[in-house]
């Protein structure tokens, strides 16, 4: 059997062995971040407005800089590019260490501007980071190995999901703040190491730079012209905008499971756990073979998922459907991330990929809001189902407007 060696001759290739750590510990430090801010704000101020706002204040500046950002990922050495954004976020925290961790003792209105400076400052940086990487995957993995590449990458996202805000909480509840703030600066600063071991050159990106405003044109107009592409990112986005329901699993778990803390652990754990298995089959056994129909029967298992997640009244069975709607949406992630990498010519890697990442950044936040508003208007349990069966209208709604992409069939 070949597909041990190809997994492992993969996992030997030293630059793609440090990109994917790189990657992982980057997320799971985003993720512990973000783990701690949250705290430390509900914490000074019982605010549920404000605690909602950090998760704002970082996908403005993200969204914002986006484009550019993509600009100058394809216009700029790349590694140097990756160690900049890598030092950027390792500073950051290192201050966030320094001014929230408690060593200078300042006011409390003090300290909440420099975690929401510190949030913000994170998503500029982060703005950085996901092109970067995009473009260097390239770099490193030849065409045949790039659905295994994008499934490891994507096991390695959820095992950071799971590991970095269990980790965090754990800390904050030993030491405090301080020992939080310490974890994640180790977790930037071992990012930054290993980011520095990846030996890539490929400095001859900035010659003949063409104006930042020509070159962002020149990146929207070949993806509005590539019909795979946009409906990609485009069924992505709406199926996590309508059919995500993270934002309201605490509710669901104490409203209709009745469960405590615990359960919502597990509950937040289950999409995760799904992906990872599912995101590790792939990789030792890769697709060979993309069609435009697998990617919409998966959206679609994964909007069927959240509804049998809606009806559960169960522990064991909310989490049966969150795990597949978990293990649905992995297959969608490497079926997108193989396909942009296949699609996406060299030179416009960065700019695809930053308005790769607005639409993920939106669904993410955006579907977050929805989630709420719905709850809120129409009740829980309806909502999530409302949820579901949205996702499912958009996958019949671009499998009807796009008879290009149900004809796609892609050999990786």
């Amino acid at each position: 059997m070949a597909l041990p060696s190809l997994s492992i001759t993969l996992l030997r290739q030293r630059n793609f062995r440090y990109l994917l750590l790189t990657r992982m510990l980057v997320f799971m430090g985003l993720q512990a971040q973000a783990v701690v801010v949250g705290w430390q704000v509900y914490s000074l101020t019982g605010s549920v407005l404000l605690l909602g706002l950090t998760g704002l204040a970082e996908a403005v500046p993200a969204l914002l800089a986006a484009l550019y950002a993509g600009y100058i990922v394809d216009h700029a050495p790349l590694r140097r590019t990756y160690l900049l954004c890598l030092l950027a976020l390792f500073g950051n925290t290192l201050i966030l260490l320094v001014v929230t961790g408690g060593t200078l003792h300042l006011a409390d209105h003090f300290v909440l501007i420099a975690l929401f400076s510190g949030v913000f400052f994170s998503g500029l940086a982060r703005s950085f980071v996901m092109p970067t990487t995009f473009s260097l995957v390239a770099l490193i993995v030849p065409r045949a190995d790039m659905a295994s590449a994008s499934s490891w990458q994507t096991a390695a996202a959820q095992m950071a999901m799971i590991g970095g805000p269990s980790l965090a909480g754990i800390t904050y509840g030993i030491s405090g703040a301080s020992g939080a703030w310490l974890f994640v600066t180790a977790l930037m600063a071992l990012s930054l190491w290993t980011g520095s071991r990846i030996d890539i050159n490929n400095n001859d990106n900035n010659s003949k730079r063409p104006p930042a405003w020509e070159s962002i044109k020149q990146g929207w107009r070949f993806l509005l012209h590539n019909r795979t592409l946009l409906s990609i990112m485009s069924l992505d986005m709406l199926a996590v905008l309508f059919g995500g329901a993270v934002a309201i699993l605490p509710a669901f778990a104490h409203e209709i499971l009745h469960l405590g803390a615990g359960g919502l652990g597990i509950l937040r754990a289950a999409p995760a756990l799904g992906a990872i298995l599912t995101a590790l089959f792939f990789a030792l056994i890769p697709m060979r073979l993309i069609t435009g129909w697998r990617m919409f029967l998966v959206v679609a298992g994964f909007g069927l998922s959240m509804v049998g997640f809606g009806l559960s009244t169960t522990l064991w069975a909310a989490v049966l459907f969150l795990a597949l709607s978990g293990a649905f949406d992995s297959v969608s992630m490497v079926i997108r991330g193989t396909l942009m990498q296949i699609l996406t010519p060299d030179d416009m890697r960065g700019r695809v990929s930053s308005v790769n990442s607005m639409f993920i950044i939106s669904s993410n936040e955006i579907g977050a809001f929805q989630s709420g508003v719905m709850a809120a208007l129409i009740g829980l349990v309806p909502s999530i189902i409302f949820g579901g069966a949205g996702t499912l209208i958009v996958v019949a709604v671009t499998a009807w407007l796009s008879p290009g992409f149900r004809k796609l069939r892609v050999d990786t």
